[in-house]
């Protein structure tokens, strides 16, 4: 038997992440902006929504009328009220607070 513990993990799918992130409103849709290919990871496209994700990773992610630049500070647990998604990144374009992703 093996000693497991609660711990976050320390990947994380780009799918599951910008949900708990609320950079989406659905795990789906989350899925569905990756696989048309308007969100990559340290520059490079993310071409599945299993692509893993780690803290420190840089994503950027091309909505309809804006795109936002994230540094990943920690891959989450689970979907959560906005105050504790928003401890999940740290936005690098300084333009503080945005209104909820609509995808």
């Amino acid at each position: 038997m093996t000693n497991q513990t609660c711990a976050a993990p320390e990947r994380v799918r780009i799918d599951k992440w910008l949900w708990f992130a609320r950079m989406a409103r659905t795990r789906a849709a989350a899925a569905r902006l990756v696989a048309d290919g308007y969100v990559r990871i340290n520059g490079e496209r993310a071409l599945r929504p299993g692509k893993m994700l780690k803290a420190g990773d840089i994503v950027t992610l091309a909505l309809a009328h804006d795109t936002r630049v994230l540094r990943v500070i920690a891959p989450g647990v689970r979907r959560s009220d906005a105050q504790a998604a928003s401890l999940l990144y740290e936005n690098l374009q300084g333009g503080g607070d945005w209104p909820q992703a609509e995808q």
